[in-house]
């Protein structure tokens, strides 16, 4: 049988997702994975290279066929602290906005929370590797994921894009959903999610596996627990459907 080409975020909120798949011996003879920063899985299923991915929200109505295959997601309610706008000035003050390169959803959020909320309007700009220690002076920047944890330069106004999507709208919001571009087989997807599950009641096991040295493991248990959200519930679906609608 023909293996399921999955790609998934190499991020650490990622964590129990790919020690579940990495620990599930039957799904592992049944797929091909590769782990990706969030914009790359979604070129990837995008054109059709992969079948499965763990990919920004944003691109949904961008594929020709797309199936939410799992109830699992990347969310969160309220703060997630690794999806920022940073700036030195107050948001009345920014004059340009880079976008992450690594970002695909951050991006689209932020263009809709400076329409609806902050009501600016930035000149964006995408972004090139290493700018986020570069903004100064009328400039702000996104950034997403693990460079977050530590980032070189320290700015005068932080905020978080989950936090402020929930000031606007009162919901939580959906960062990366496991879709697929074409109908995968039923039992597949049951070994897929038993497999996402069997990680995400293991996360002690996920991080002392994991190798990570970017941030402690009381620090990586905290955020995966506190942070993220991994379940994808009523509120949440109605929450990305909101947010499509919007871009």
């Amino acid at each position: 049988m023909e293996k399921v080409k999955i790609s998934a975020v190499s991020y650490l909120n990622t964590t129990p997702f790919i020690y579940g798949i990495e620990n599930s011996t039957r799904l592992l003879q049944a797929v091909d994975l590769s782990k990706d920063m969030p914009a790359e899985c979604a070129r990837k299923l995008l054109h059709g290279e992969v079948d499965l991915g763990l990919v920004p929200v944003a691109i949904i109505p961008l594929l020709k066929e797309s199936h939410i295959v799992s109830d699992y997601c990347i969310g969160a309610n309220g703060e997630v602290n690794t999806v920022l706008l940073l700036s030195d000035v107050e948001l009345n003050k920014i004059e340009t906005i880079y976008l992450d390169y690594q970002s695909r959803t951050s991006v689209a959020l932020c263009q809709v929370l400076c329409r609806e909320l902050w009501k600016i309007e930035p000149e964006f700009k995408p972004a090139k590797p290493g700018f986020e220690n570069q903004l100064n002076r009328t400039s702000a920047g996104v950034i997403i994921g693990d460079r977050t944890f530590h980032l070189g330069k320290e700015y005068a106004f932080r905020f978080d894009l989950s936090a402020e999507w929930k000031k606007l709208t009162g919901l939580p919001f959906v960062f990366a959903a496991w879709v697929a571009n074409k109908k995968l087989d039923s039992g597949f997807i049951e070994l897929f999610n038993s497999s996402l599950a069997y990680g995400l009641s293991h996360i002690d096991d996920a991080i002392a596996s994991s190798n990570q040295q970017s941030i402690s493991a009381s620090q990586l248990k905290e955020y995966l627990t506190q942070d993220i959200q991994f379940d994808l519930d009523a509120e949440k679906r109605k929450a990305m459907k909101l947010f499509l609608s919007k871009l």
